[in-house]
């Protein structure tokens, strides 16, 4: 029995000794604490210096010359300033000789040592303030003179846009705490106090702060978010377009390939008593065909989705334009086709992207200026081909504003000119339309016979 107990004694031993877990409220307490020695007790008077202001903004960007540089000081100046009217408040509060100049001094100084150190700033006002009360005890004005009222909702401001939303709060609570103590202990010697509205304009000056970092850290995570979307969006894109082009080129390589294989197979019975060594490489030629075939499906099987069906047609290539230009005008889009230079054959790599290329570009046409006219030029030159599509702008004003340049549409011709090895230019014109140029090189199709 006594073994029996000593085994369950141990086993419901809290961890730790034996100590007993602390309380929410008590945990509560502690993170204050923490957070109160953190922001107002650690390193207070340590070197923060006030940056200069950013002159990027719509105003300061049009100035030039030395004057964006002093902008950039205006922080610096409107500090200075508030400390300035500060200590003529104090100087002109009533006091004479040695005392104004004393509350004079200590409504400037805690003001700009905002600049350099802005926590000990607040610490320093405080003290300044309680200092100022004792010397205005015949005043209607207490405990805050009207110099320690300018100068200490000037550290406040200061101290809350340079630091976190919580230190705001722990500064307001502590000169409720100031407020509170001057009420209970010395009181009863003066017939009024302004404790009260200086707690509540305090309270009003320090929750705008607060809002607007708030809205500022929201704004810049709202902007990291789009950024990092609109990242992942053309990524995406990028991955999708390369995936159609792989899917197009499969079709065409294998089809190539499967033509490969069936002349080798048919040509050794088009020619009479064809020599074993000719049969031999013809079958050869056929099996090396069959296995690149089959490599090429395995390979580039992967980027074939599930429900992804080769097209039974042969691809389409710039003998089929006229047909894509008949559908754009029943679509409600005038379109011109010019064709320059010798025309001749191309490999089929190449007539795809530029079908593809002119399709596109005609789709965006429909898209941002329907009812416009489009030209599109054709010209077989040597070395390549190059191909210009333009249109105009619309005859009315779209509802919607127009995004060229900015779709995946211009993602998708830039990767088939990047993968032929061309160049590309997408740019508007001057009278509110639209250009693509391109330029593909191309050697001449190899006849297959």
């Amino acid at each position: 029995m006594v073994n029996v107990t000593e085994t369950t004694q141990t086993q419901t031993t809290p961890p730790g000794g034996g100590a007993k877990p602390h309380a929410p409220e008590y945990r509560l307490a502690m993170d204050a604490l923490r957070g109160l020695r953190q922001d107002l007790f650690h390193d207070a008077f340590a070197y923060r210096p006030l940056p200069r202001m950013s002159v990027d903004g719509p105003v300061t960007r049009r100035l030039t010359g030395r004057m964006r540089e002093y902008a950039a000081w205006t922080p610096h100046v409107v500090v200075s300033a508030a400390g300035l009217i500060a200590m003529l408040v104090a100087w002109g509060n009533g006091d004479r000789g040695a005392m104004a100049g004393l509350y004079s001094v200590l409504a400037l100084v805690p003001v700009l040592l905002t600049l350099a150190r802005p926590v000990g700033a607040f610490w320093l006002a405080l003290a300044a303030t309680a200092v100022s009360a004792v010397g205005g005890a015949q005043s209607d004005a207490w405990p805050w003179r009207p110099g320690s009222v300018i100068s200490y909702m000037a550290v406040l401001i200061v101290v809350a846009i340079r630091t976190r939303p919580r230190t705001a709060a722990w500064m307001w609570m502590i000169t409720l705490a100031y407020g509170f103590f001057e009420e209970s202990f010395f009181g009863h010697a003066h017939v009024g106090t302004d404790t009260p509205p200086m707690l509540i304009f305090s309270a009003l000056i320090l929750l705008a702060i607060t809002v607007w970092h708030i809205r500022r850290a929201a704004a810049k995570e709202v902007t990291a978010h789009q950024t990092e979307t609109a990242n992942e969006r053309s990524r995406r894109t990028l991955l999708e377009e390369r995936t159609t082009i792989a899917r197009e080129l499969h079709d065409v390589v294998a089809h190539h390939m499967s033509v490969v294989a069936i002349q080798a197979e048919a040509a050794p019975y088009r020619v009479e008593n064809p020599p074993p060594e000719l049969e031999k490489a013809f079958v050869t030629i056929r099996e090396n065909a069959v296995a690149a075939l089959t490599e090429l499906r395995r390979v580039l099987g992967v980027v074939r989705a599930e429900d992804y069906e080769a097209p039974d047609a042969p691809q389409p290539t710039l003998a089929d334009l006229d047909a894509l230009l008949a559908n754009v005008r029943d679509a409600g889009l005038t379109v011109e086709k010019v064709t320059t230079g010798a025309v001749r054959e191309l490999p089929q790599g190449v007539e795809l992207s530029a079908y593809r290329i002119v399709q596109e570009a005609l789709s965006n046409a429909l898209r941002h200026a329907l009812g416009a006219t489009a030209r599109v030029e054709i010209g077989y030159v040597l070395g390549g081909l190059g191909l210009r599509i333009v249109n105009g702008p619309p005859p009315q004003v779209m509802l919607e504003k127009s995004t060229h340049g900015a779709g995946h549409g211009i993602t998708g011709m830039g990767e088939r000119v990047s993968m032929l090895g061309g160049q590309m230019t997408a740019a508007a014109t001057d009278d509110g339309g639209y250009e693509v140029t391109v330029f593909l090189p191309a050697a001449p199709a190899e006849d297959p016979a």
